[in-house]
Parts: C-alpha cells; structure tokens; sequence
C-alpha cells in the first residue's frame, strides 16, 4: 500500500481537531520511539480505511469461516431429517451342519432357505417433527453466525478508532518529549557553568522520565489494541495496522438524525442476540412436540418366506410388530422439554426488557459526547500549538520561570488527550448505538 506523506496525515488531523501542527520529522520520530521502546517491531504497515478494514476482516475471519461451516453441517441435517427408515432384509440358509436321520424320517437331509423383509413406519408425525426441529436448529445456526458477525465487526470498529486516537496522542507525547530532551542536552552543556542550577535540571529530567513512562503506557495500550484488531483482520502479527478515518465523515455523524422509536423498531428486527433468544423458544417448543412423539411406539410390517423350517413347506407370512409402551413412555424426556419451554421463554423476556433500555442509553451517551465535542472551540487548540513552541523559546532565552514552563506544558498535553478521548467517546457511542440496533445507522 501506499504510504502517507506527512502532510496528508497533518491535513487529516487538523480537519478533526485542528490543535497539533507537526512535521515529517515527528512523524518519523514517532515511528522510531516506538519500535526503540519496547514495543513490537512492525515490519509491514497497512494503512487501512474502516471499508477495507471490513472487507478484510470478512474475507479472512477464521472464527466466521468455521461459524459458517457450522450453518451448512445444520442444513445437511435438514436432508437428513427428510430421509425415510431403510428397509430390513434378513436371509438364513441352513442347517449349517447336515444331519443323517433314518429314511423313514419325515425330515430330509436337503438345506433350508428363510427370508423376511420388514420396514419401520414412524408414528405419530415424528418424521415431520424431525424435519421442523432440524430446519430450525439451522436457522439457529444462521443467527449465531450474523451474531458473531455482528459482535466481531463491533471490535473491529471500536478498536479501529480507539487506535486512531491514541495514536494522534502519541504525537502528543513525542513531540514534548523532543523538546524537553532538547532542553535537557542544552542544560547538560552549560552544567557546571553556573547557568544553570542544579535543582532545575534535575526537575527537567524528572518531567521528562515522566513523560517516557506515561508514553510507554500508552504504546502498551495501542499494541494491545493493535494485537485484537490483527486476530480479527487475520493479518500477520508483526504487522502494523494504521487506521486511516475520514475526518469530515466523523465530523458529521449526528445523533438526531434518527428517532428513538426507529432504533427500537430496527433493534427489535435486527438484534441478532434477540432472534437467538426467539429461535431458541421454536426450537424447545418443536422439541417438546417430538419428545411426546416418541412417547407413541413406531410400527413395524413384514413379510416372510420359509423353505422347510414351519410346520408347511414354502411357509408364506406378513406381520406387524409395535412395542407396548408399559414402562417407557418417555415421561422424563417430556418433562424436560417442557421445563426448557419455561426457561426459554424467560431468556427471551429478558433479552427483550434489555433492547429498549440498551438503545435508549447508547442514543443518551452519543447526545451528551455529541454536545461536548459540539462545545470545543478549535480557535483553543490552535492558541495552545502556537504558544507551545514560544514557550520554549521563551523558557530556553529564561524570559519565563521552569514552573510556568512545565506547568505549560502539562496543561498542553493534558488538553490534547482529553481532546482525543472526547472524540473517541463520541465515536465509540454511535457504534454502541450501530452494535445495540444491529444496524449500521451511522459510518
């Protein structure tokens, strides 16, 4: 793939929240401290939109691909629930061993041949019942499939924003750490001098092994996120996924652009967990049915031939056979069925009481993120870029004490990384609110 240029990222960046003005020498600095810190060398990075990101992770997902396996070995039960008991056939030739008996004995010494032929005919509607539990049983299947599908694209998304932001908070990190190591090299030349004093560097490099622990932190977190997202994309482990959003289409999602009661109606149609829930109330009704099914014995028919073995030569005969359903009548498989109706009907209750209440909050949480993100004003984070680098002018010439310095600097960093936690939190919401309808309202 194409790598980025700086500017592109700068642009992108700035069209979400224009506070950071950067270079390209950051940028390849950002990339150096991270493979140097400990973390995980990549040796091949994507650049990945969230579209690509999907298409990815829907061509190469193993726990989908096996999901989906799991769908069609339900469907094959399908046919074989249509399928009709065989036939018996049985064919005896004997006596094994020949018997001399005297001539004047009514048996002869010839061999004898016997057949039967017997077939099974299911009673009480069992073989229909059969095929209503199997064809349910797969579109169970089926809805445990959409519902991991659901539940891993959530991760993929969630964890493709969680790392777009930290990594616009890396930024953040290296370029004070940048500065304050320049500082530092600075100080270290004029020790001893008496420029400066001892206290004061001292207190520099405290800042600035701050700042590396807390970064170091933060590399942890994304290489966390980053080892999640390549399971769900199945791309190799030592590659680097940088997600690549679109900050006009982020900017742009808006909460009132659907009302509560068309994500309630959506979620009560979509919600992959609820439509389990259902179909697990089918399957245990369906499987209640068959269990006092079998509680009807089957039927069995035959006809037979025996050469000299009855009491006639060539003994000609058709019978039925059924089991007398004295002692078994199937009652304790009945009983619980029926006690697997009870329970999956509570399930479904309380998958149903939680849809209303999980979309209502998730619609409550992107208002209230919505609102906040609303209320930045970018002129502030513009002001904050620009005096972060006449602040070290200033301190470097000692027109300003260290504690206005550093404390400058805190409330920098500190600003940005609730700037990109905001907008993380807003994102993050209106995928709740796409996980909670099973529908993708918002992208």
């Amino acid at each position: 793939m194409e790598r980025k240029t700086w500017q592109e990222l700068k642009n992108i960046y700035q069209l979400t929240l224009p506070m950071l003005r950067r270079t390209g020498i950051l940028f390849i600095t950002v990339m150096f401290i991270r493979m140097t810190a400990g973390a995980q060398i990549a040796t091949d990075t994507l650049h990945l939109t969230l579209d690509s990101a999907e298409s990815l992770f829907l061509h190469q997902n193993l726990s989908l691909l096996a999901q989906k396996y799991n769908v069609d070995a339900q469907k094959a039960l399908i046919m074989q629930a249509k399928l009709w008991p065989n036939p018996n056939f049985s064919l005896a030739n004997g006596p094994l061993w020949h018997v001399t008996v005297p001539v004047d004995a009514t048996f002869v010494q010839n061999n004898s041949v016997s057949a039967a032929l017997s077939q099974l005919i299911l009673l009480a509607g069992k073989r229909n019942k059969q095929i209503k539990l199997a064809e349910a049983n797969a579109k169970l299947s089926e809805y445990q499939f959409f519902d991991l599908l659901r539940t891993l694209k959530y991760t993929l998304r969630t964890d493709f924003f969680n790392i777009y932001f930290l990594l616009r908070s890396e930024m953040v990190y290296n370029e004070e750490i940048s500065s304050l190591r320049k500082v530092v090299t600075a100080f270290a030349e004029q020790q001893g001098r008496g420029y400066i004093s001892e206290l004061e560097v001292v207190r520099i490099k405290a800042q600035l092994y701050s700042l590396q622990s807390e970064y170091n932190d933060l590399v942890n977190q994304v290489n966390d996120l980053q080892s999640e997202l390549k399971l769900v994309l199945q791309v190799q482990p030592t590659s680097f996924v940088d997600p690549v959003a679109i900050p006009a289409d982020l900017n742009g999602l808006d909460p009132s652009r659907f009302s509560m009661s068309t994500l309630v109606d959506s979620a009560y149609r979509n919600r992959t967990d609820l439509q389990i829930a259902q179909a697990n109330s089918d399957i245990n009704k369906l499987n209640y049915n068959y269990q006092k099914a079998l509680a009807v014995p089957d039927l069995t028919l035959s006809v037979s031939y025996d050469q000299q073995g009855s009491y006639v030569n060539n003994f000609q005969a058709v019978g039925a056979s059924i089991d007398l359903p004295v002692l078994n009548r199937n009652q304790g498989n009945i009983k619980s069925a029926k006690a697997m109706i009870d329970y999956s009907a509570a399930s479904e209750k309380s998958t149903k009481a939680t849809v209303e209440g999980n979309v209502f909050r998730s619609l409550q949480k992107a208002y209230d993120n919505d609102k906040v993100y609303r209320n930045i004003d970018p002129a502030f984070y513009r002001d904050f870029d620009r005096l972060l680098h006449e602040v070290l002018a200033n301190y470097e010439k000692r027109n300003i004490s260290l504690l206005n310095f550093l404390d400058f600097y805190d409330s920098y960093k500190q600003n940005i990384l609730q700037a990109n936690s905001i907008q993380f939190n807003r994102v993050s919401a209106f995928e709740d609110l796409n996980y909670y309808t099973g529908t993708n309202f918002f992208n």
